[in-house]
Parts: C-alpha cells; sequence; structure tokens
C-alpha cells in the first residue's frame, strides 16, 4: 500500500467512534483479565496418561496457587476459568449439572471455594445448545437450573458456547441467559459466542443487543497455537474495525480469544506482537498457558505493566488499524492521560514481513494521526525501565526498526500544555 494510502486511512481514524452506552451490570469496567484452559489443555480428559494436562481440579487448584505465588494476581489476572470437558456426561436426576466425579472429586463449589479463598474468581463454560462442542450437556431446555446452580456454585464468569443450536434463535436464547444469571443476583461476567456462529452463517450479529446482554463476546474463530492463527485473527479485527470497534466500551468488549504467548508456536517477537495488538483492542487478556512451565522470558512479556495499563486503560476506546505499509501494519489506540482534548497514544508497529532483516520505516508523526495539538514524550513499552526514549512534536519524523513477524510498540504521551521541551526530535 503507498504512504498515500495510509495518509488517508488514518485520516478517516481521526474521529475515531467513542463507544455507545450498553450493559452495566457493574462488571468488566475493564477488560477481563485471568486464565483460560482450552487452547492449551483442551480436552484432555485422561488423568492416568497425562496428570499434569487432564482437565481436573488439580490442573485448577495449581493455576490458582501460580497466579498468585508468581505475581500474575497483583497485575489483574484474577480470573481462573474452566472451559469444556468438565462434566459427566448426564445430569442427576434433578436435572443439574455434575462435574465429572473423578477428575472433580471435590465438586465445584469446593474448586470456587479454593479459587475464592486466593482473592481469585472463578469462571466456568456452558453452551447454548442440546451438547457442548466436546459433546456434553448443554443448557437448552435447562436454562433456569443452570443458572441458578452456577450461582450456588458462586461463579463468577460464565463463558456460554455456542454448538449444537440455532443460530436463528442464538440472539433471543442467549439474552434470555443473560436475563436469567442477573436474576440469581450473583454478579457474573457473562462471555457469549453468537456472534461468530452467526457470521460464519452469513448473519449480521445485532451489536446493539450485544452490549446490552454480553460483558464480551467472541467475535471470529477459535484461536490456535500459531503465528497464522493469531495474524487471521488480527486480519478479520481490521477488515472488520469500522462496525465492530464501536460495540467495545466499559462493561462490553470485543474479544480476539486467549493469549497463547509461553506454548509451542509463537516465537519471542511474535509473543510480544500479540500482547502489543490485543492491549491494542481492549481485549481481554485471557491467557491460556502451562503457568508452571512457562519460561521467564514469556512471563516477562504476559506480566509487562506498561503494557497492561495499555490493555486496562480508563477510556475503553478500541484501538484500530490505520495503516499498512511495507507489510507492516500500525495499529493506534487513544488512551490517558488526555489535556482536554488531546490524547495519549499507544502505537503498535507489527510486522508481516519475512525477509530476514529488521525493517525501517520512516513516517511523519502527522500520518500516524495523532491528534495532540502539543509534544509527546515517547516511550519504548517493551524497553526495560521504560525511560523516555525522545521527545516529539506534531511536525516531526519518527524512523521505527521492526523484526521480521515482530513489533515495537510506543506510548505517545501528550504532554501538559504548560510543560516545554527542548528536545523535540
Amino acid at each position: 500500500m503507498e504512504l498515500i494510502a495510509f495518509t488517508v486511512s488514518v485520516l478517516i481514524w481521526g474521529c475515531f467512534v467513542v463507544p455507545n452506552d450498553g450493559l452495566d451490570n457493574g462488571l468488566a469496567r475493564t477488560p477481563p483479565m485471568g486464565w483460560l484452559n482450552w487452547e492449551r489443555f483442551r480436552c484432555i480428559t485422561d488423568c492416568e496418561r497425562y496428570p499434569d494436562e487432564c482437565v481436573s481440579e488439580k490442573l485448577f487448584m495449581r493455576t490458582a496457587d501460580r497466579l498468585v505465588e508468581d505475581g500474575y494476581l497483583a497485575l489483574g489476572y484474577e480470573y481462573v476459568i474452566i472451559d469444556d470437558c468438565w462434566m459427566e456426561m448426564e445430569r442427576d436426576k434433578d436435572g443439574r449439572l455434575v462435574a465429572d466425579r473423578k477428575r472433580f472429586p471435590s465438586g465445584m463449589k469446593a474448586l470456587a471455594d479454593y479459587i475464592h479463598e486466593r482473592g481469585l474468581k472463578f469462571g466456568i463454560y456452558e453452551d447454548y445448545g442440546t451438547k457442548t462442542c466436546a459433546g456434553y450437556p448443554g443448557v437448552l431446555n435447562h436454562m433456569e437450573i443452570d443458572a441458578q446452580t452456577f450461582a450456588d456454585w458462586d461463579v463468577d464468569f460464565v463463558k456460554l458456547d455456542g454448538c449444537y443450536s440455532s443460530v436463528d434463535s442464538m440472539a433471543a436464547g442467549y439474552t434470555y441467559f443473560g436475563k436469567l444469571l442477573n436474576e440469581t443476583g450473583r454478579p457474573m461476567v457473562y462471555s457469549c459466542s453468537w456472534p461468530v456462529y452467526q457470521e460464519v452463517n452469513g448473519i449480521m450479529p445485532d451489536y446493539e443487543a450485544l452490549q446490552k446482554t454480553c460483558n464480551l463476546w467472541r467475535n471470529w474463530g477459535d484461536i490456535d497455537d500459531s503465528w497464522a492463527s493469531v495474524t487471521s485473527i488480527t486480519k478479520y479485527f481490521a477488515e472488520n474495525q469500522d462496525r465492530i470497534q464501536p460495540a467495545a466500551g466499559p462493561h462490553h468488549w470485543n474479544d480476539p480469544d486467549m493469549l497463547i504467548i509461553g506454548n509451542f508456536g509463537l516465537s519471542l517477537d511474535q509473543s510480544k506482537a500479540q500482547m502489543a495488538i490485543w492491549a491494542v483492542l481492549a481485549a481481554p487478556l485471557l491467557m491460556s498457558n502451562d503457568l508452571d512451565k512457562i519460561r521467564p522470558e514469556f512471563r516477562e512479556i504476559l506480566q509487562n505493566r506498561d503494557i497492561i495499563a495499555v490493555n486496562q486503560d480508563p477510556l475503553g476506546l478500541q484501538g484500530r488499524r490505520v495503516g499498512y505499509i511495507h507489510n507492516i501494519e500500525v495499529w493506534v489506540r487513544p488512551i490517558t492521560p488526555t489535556w482536554g482534548i488531546n490524547y495519549s497514544y499507544a502505537v503498535a508497529f507489527v510486522s508481516h514481513r519475512t525477509d530476514g532483516a529488521p525493517f525501517t520505516l520512516n513516517l511523519d508523526i502527522k500520518n500516524l494521526g495523532l491528534k495532540s495539538t502539543m509534544q509527546y514524550a515517547v516511550y519504548d513499552l517493551y524497553q526495560p525501565g521504560n525511560k523516555t526514549m525522545f521527545f516529539v512534536g506534531k511536525s516531526s519524523k519518527l524512523s521505527v526498526r521492526v523484526n521480521p513477524t515482530g513489533v515495537v510498540f510506543f506510548k505517545f504521551e501528550a504532554l501538559n500544555p504548560n510543560f516545554r521541551s527542548f528536545r523535540v526530535a
């Protein structure tokens, strides 16, 4: 894409869309953070053969311990969420869901207590259908009793999938189940999946209804453990941002799926890129990895306080891809601090190049669409210590060198109008 086209796309972004009012159940004021087992552990249920990987109370207890002892909870990763394959194949005689008796011998209420005692919150998975995606009982025809069961188990987060159900009934069905959750009196974050099921079947989701019903929702396909999977999701978000970006905001978020950092498929640079884009997208930060075995360099990415602060920025404005030039994406998100009409910004330069050497991108600051009339202090969010790199004005030029399939992630902090610098780049 030529620079002229890049500039035009930025000018369109200049009037970014502030999210409409939607659901305010007091939850998910910022994107939820935590840990979810699915991408890494899938539906491994053979505890004899894979004792450290099977979906069992042992896995969730040790993960809860890791979140606390290794500092994740202190940074905001507070939810421990069980995905599919936790149930018995049959309900009990009263129609209630039953946790697998071998893998969860203490039961879900006891597991919730264990998690809560450590200052964490407990999440669980179900499906708006006759069965879950893995074939376990779904909520269809049992919605009232399942909503109350989750409340009785002290659940804090419910993820509702969409297998084995009619896409035509999803909007009404998900809305009804959300109403039932609220009526229990137990505050539960509600994660919906109906947009992705409708879109792949050619139905445009009702984002106004989503905003009023769900705290977060899956827009596109499941993430797998690969850079190709990450880029397929980010491509969807970029190509559809005009219609989905306005729907995100405090209490209701677009969800590009889990963080796969620390697993098998991403390099260190690619892991940094995923973390940066998820921060710009105001995405839920739900890790899916083995916290017992994660390497320190990947843990450092997940625990980067400055990038977490971008993700959790109180303005709640989802960023956008404003340009794609020389196979390098430019993602921009308005953040605090603000001075009147002058915003600060998080800016990620994400390379899709594979030609071996880092590539240098030369840009005018004005072509990024940054609107402050004053100067910016520019920080490299992956630089240890986060020291000020340089100051720039709106007429300055910028040179960025990005590794293949890597990222450079800057914070452009709008300076107090009373501040004057003599070091403009």
